[in-house]
């Protein structure tokens, strides 16, 4: 039998762009805790040229979803390394009922409990808005946005002087938007379920870093 775990494991759920990367950089630092994505995952199993790996590659490249019992197959893995021994942030991990109830499965069988859910709450009009105001500037890649951050100078970077700039084609209005029902549909479920559990704590995320980053701290602090 395992012996119970004590390293907490903290899920941070959000849609794109609520802040989730930013967050789970910074608990990293306070809590000493390993940040889980899944997309990064994939990545490092294909790249490590294992079976494992080939199998996501091929099932990647046509543009399939890798199913939950290799992702759970690969996460299991990657809790197992020393560095994990003092807890891990999922990020995007699980994004659906049926991904929570194996992650369930996975922490019963390494004697460990959920922490805390964190559920980022955004204002979707809000979300459009800041996401699709992005751009970056294609020479260095400093970071603007219509609003919040325009250019000082029109058509030049602050940093580096170039005239040339990127915007993400998923960073269109109307592919935040849609991005953003997907999002509500696939996680409502695991709202309801995790708030049964007891283990959810809803997040203002439109506020500053530092703001949000404190109510997810006191959040983590108080569930210890």
């Amino acid at each position: 039998m395992t012996s119970p775990n004590t390293s907490k494991v903290l899920i941070l759920l959000g849609p794109p762009g609520a802040g989730k990367g930013t967050q789970s950089r910074l608990l990293e630092q306070k809590f000493g805790l390993v940040q889980l994505s899944t997309g990064d995952l994939l990545r490092r199993s294909i790249e490590s040229g294992s079976e494992t790996g080939k199998a996501v590659e091929s099932i990647m490249a046509e543009g399939r979803l890798v199913g939950d019992d290799i992702v759970i197959s690969i996460l299991r893995d990657r809790m197992r390394d020393s560095d994990c021994a003092g807890g891990v942030i999922l990020d995007g991990f699980p994004r659906t009922l049926s991904q929570a109830r194996a992650l369930d499965q996975l922490l019963a069988e390494t004697g460990q409990q959920i922490s805390a859910v964190v559920s980022l709450a955004v204002d979707d009009k809000k979300m459009v808005d800041r996401i699709s105001g992005r751009f970056t500037c294609a020479g260095c890649g400093e970071g603007y946005h219509d609003t919040f951050k325009p250019l000082e100078a029109a058509e030049r970077c602050d940093n580096c002087g170039g005239s040339e700039f990127m915007r993400r084609a998923d960073d269109k209005a109307e592919t935040v938007a849609a991005r953003l029902i997907e999002y509500r549909e696939q996680t409502s479920p695991l709202i309801d379920y995790y708030s049964h559990m007891g283990v959810l704590a809803n997040v203002d995320a439109m506020g500053p870093i530092e703001a949000i980053n404190r109510s997810i701290e006191a959040t983590i602090s108080s569930r210890s």
